[in-house]
């Protein structure tokens, strides 16, 4: 289904992730692009998610919406997390089979998977082991909205297509100082020090956490690129409920820590707040599946650092808290 002249619906549009596709699309020339406000449409709210979907009637619906956060987030509003997804997603995707939405990309993450499984992580590993207890709820919640877009497609042949990115960081992403993740955590943190000449810089854990990162740019254009290329059949037919998307390869939160400081000019101590929680120790996506699909990242890490920190620089107020 080419996606130039279809009316795309892109829930979450505000979001890092959300704005990066929005940009995208429009870039590439689209101009049938259907958006809302959360102040305008609640997304949690059934009725109105059916009746706003039933007379706009998209074609295409990109699912970037949800509730998401980091570490300390998910642990302390785990109630918030599960019941805020759970309600939205379903919402989504059954309106979406109510009135024939031609295709929908559900976006979830890479928290969905086991916290002891093999690396680089397949597909295949879903739903193998316990899950990393601190983002458990919202890991259930994007599990769920994968087996639902897999039991649409099942039941009723609805072309509805689930993603799992790696972490993500760019412009537009969150930069509250507690709830961020862990990418758009370091960088405020590094550039508050810096603003206000401190001399050491606290960082979560151990350090030894490894992470993989991918920015967002690349994030919008796999997406579009499975929405262009890929159908619901080529996806489940494998046996399988979803689509990686990652750079596979990581780097240690200590790593990053440093790099970030060289990049922002950092002089002073980085320390490593041993009681708390490293999360799930290493979480590498395998991303055969999507390569051999035609597609692969073109921004490497060290390259994306440097646009976001400009990024940053010209739009400081990305780090008041939000």
């Amino acid at each position: 289904m080419p996606l130039l002249n279809k009316k795309v619906f892109v829930a979450g549009h505000k979001g890092m992730v959300g704005s990066a596709i929005l940009k995208l699309l429009k870039k590439e020339g689209h101009t049938n692009i259907l958006t809302v406000d959360k102040s305008d449409l609640d997304l949690t709210d059934q009725h109105k998610t059916r009746d706003f979907i039933f007379y706009n009637r998209p074609d295409v619906v990109i699912d970037c919406a949800a509730k998401v956060g980091g570490i300390h987030a998910n642990n302390k509003y785990r109630a918030d997390f599960i019941y805020q997804n759970l309600q939205l997603q379903n919402n989504i995707i059954n309106s979406c089979h109510e009135y024939g939405v031609g295709k929908l990309i559900f976006l979830g993450s890479s928290c969905i998977y086991p916290k002891f499984c093999d690396q680089p992580i397949r597909e295949e590993y879903l739903l193998t082991s316990p899950l990393e207890e601190t983002n458990e709820p919202y890991a259930l919640a994007k599990i769920a909205g994968i087996k639902m877009c897999e039991s649409y497609y099942r039941q009723y042949g609805c072309n509805f297509i689930s993603v799992m990115p790696t972490n993500q960081y760019g412009p537009n992403d969150n930069y509250h100082s507690k709830n961020s993740h862990v990418m758009a955590a370091l960088l405020k943190r590094f550039f508050d020090a810096v603003k206000n000449d401190d001399k050491e810089v606290k960082v979560w854990g151990t350090g030894k956490a490894k992470r993989e990162f991918m920015y967002v740019e690349d994030l919008a254009e796999a997406c579009v690129f499975i929405l262009n290329n890929v159908n619901a059949k080529d996806v489940y037919e494998e046996g399988v409920s979803q689509i990686n998307i990652g750079t596979g390869e990581d780097i240690s939160i200590r790593d990053l820590s440093h790099k970030i400081a060289e990049k922002t000019q950092f002089k002073g101590k980085i320390s490593f707040e041993l009681d708390k929680p490293d999360g799930t120790l290493r979480k590498l996506l395998d991303i055969s599946r999507l390569k051999r699909l035609g597609w692969t990242y073109s921004t490497p890490l060290d390259k994306g650092l440097e646009l976001t920190i400009n990024d940053i620089e010209n739009n400081y107020n990305y780090l008041t808290e939000r």
